[in-house]
């Protein structure tokens, strides 16, 4: 491989690591502290395979965009299909600031979303160019596919957690009935409990 090619390599596997590394700084801080909190479905991964997925991940979309990079920039085609790649990295980079960062699980669904018709978007351009580059971003895609409906499940926990009444926690107060008797408080909010019919 010329030097040239060998730099550039290095450059598009290292922006895409960097676009990685950003979404980390809101990932990472949020794992043990606000998405420990939260209501997950069955399928929910162990935290400790999120990193070396991604990592993995970040490294083939640098080889991909190195195989079209490679064909010059002079080609309108190649200038096209790596400004889209470009524009999904932004996206990606953003999913993670409104999931972990802001907490919002509901805006994080509808961005992923973008990110998927990113990615397939540079797929299709890339495969007019390169095929092999376009195969190598296959991961990618179904990896989002699923981070999609993982996100869209946790959503909908979460709406269904902040549709249940919460439990009123009632006093050890107590009423003296006119037969002498004593009641307590029950039921939702903490009403009395009658007392029995007068004889």
């Amino acid at each position: 491989m010329k030097l040239q090619n060998f730099l550039k390599l290095l450059a598009a596997i290292f922006i895409s690591l960097l676009a990685g590394a950003i979404g980390s700084l809101f990932t990472i801080p949020a794992i043990s502290t606000w998405y420990a909190t939260l209501a997950k479905p069955a399928f929910n991964p162990p935290n400790w395979v999120f990193a070396p997925v991604w990592t993995l991940l970040f490294i083939l979309m640098g080889v991909s965009a190195f195989l079209i990079w490679r064909e010059g920039l002079n080609n309108k085609n190649v200038r096209t299909a790596l400004v889209l790649f470009i524009f999904q990295l932004i996206a990606n980079i953003f999913w993670p600031m409104i999931f972990f960062g802001i907490h919002n699980t509901g805006l994080a669904f509808i961005e992923i979303i973008s990110l998927w018709c990113a990615i397939l978007a540079t797929i299709l351009a890339f495969y007019e160019i390169s095929r092999i580059s376009a195969y190598l971003l296959i991961p990618y895609i179904i990896w989002v596919t699923f981070a999609g409906f993982l996100n869209y499940s946790i959503w909908r926990l979460e709406v269904n957690v902040a549709n249940v009444p919460e439990a009123v926690a009632c006093t050890q107060e107590a009423k003296i009935c006119p037969d002498g008797s004593v009641v307590g408080r029950s039921g939702s909010n903490c009403e009395f409990t009658a007392c029995p019919p007068g004889k």
